[in-house]
């Protein structure tokens, strides 16, 4: 067995008395682990780094973008929450499947466990990883941008007992607000993915403000921000700007106005 705790502690070198793919292999394993420090502090930012200097081929990170997909369905949450993180690594890094997009889709949208940090297993966010993924997807010439806000908005309404915490609506926030620096959306493909949320949001529920409205409220709040300032994307030193500023500015304060009608 490798000491990844050294690994780490030496800025992440390459073991050289082991194959690289057994090197992934054990990394893989440790990832669904509940112990934070083996599964966040080791597996993962070994993998990352490692993906981000290049060390894994185009063929391993194919491998291991597929074997991370079934995690999506598996029984334990952070084996769910860490898998978009990886792939989002690998997307980065510029390796693409489309296969790998609807199973993301499906779990993004129905993960009922929205824990940001747990006292045991540390940090979970599926929120917010799920969110890293979207705006690497996001800008990826192979995917269509309309999807992306799509399921952000959907993922936004989706029924929870959560009240997102730990800046995971920020984070969906700048996802969102990445997707829509794409040139190639339309102005309606801009803000029609608004519209669920105004239907959503025209029929106030019978038990009050409920979480998945005051999830969406402030995720929209921070897009806002990011749409009028501007936004760095990920690698960029300049600032970036949506092409549709205004519009989805206007369709963004039409939905927060339904809840909070004090808006101008």
């Amino acid at each position: 067995m490798t000491d990844w705790a050294q690994v780490r502690e030496d800025g992440y070198p390459v073991p050289g008395d082991r194959p690289v793919d057994e090197l992934v292999a054990e990394l893989t394993g440790m990832l669904r682990s509940p112990d934070p420090l083996v599964r966040d502090r080791q597996a993962y930012s070994v993998l990352a780094t490692w993906i981000g200097r290049g060390v894994l081929s185009t063929q391993q990170l194919r491998a291991l973008g597929d074997e991370m997909v079934p995690r999506f369905g598996d029984s334990e949450i952070q084996a769910r929450t860490f898998a978009p993180l990886i792939l989002d690594a690998i997307v980065s890094a510029g390796v693409f499947e489309a296969s790998w997009v609807p199973p993301y889709e499906r779990w993004y949208v129905a993960e009922e466990d929205l824990r940001g940090y747990d006292a045991k297993l540390g940090w979970l966010h599926a929120v917010a990883h799920g969110a890293d993924l979207l705006g690497t997807l996001g800008l990826h010439p192979a995917v269509e941008p309309v999807q992306m806000l799509r399921l952000g908005i959907g993922r936004l309404l989706t029924p929870t007992p959560y009240v997102l915490r730990d800046m995971e609506d920020d984070r969906l926030g700048y996802a969102l607000a990445v997707t829509l620096t794409r040139p190639d959306l339309t102005d309606s493909d801009a803000t029609e993915w608004l519209d669920p949320a105004l239907r959503a949001f025209a029929t106030p529920p019978a038990e009050g403000i409920t979480p998945e409205v005051t999830n969406t409220i402030r995720t929209l709040r921070a897009l806002y921000l990011l749409v009028d300032h501007g936004l760095r994307l990920p690698g960029a030193q300049d600032v970036a700007h949506i092409p549709q500023r205004d519009q989805v500015k206007a369709k963004i304060t039409e939905v927060i106005r339904m809840v909070t009608p004090y808006y101008l």
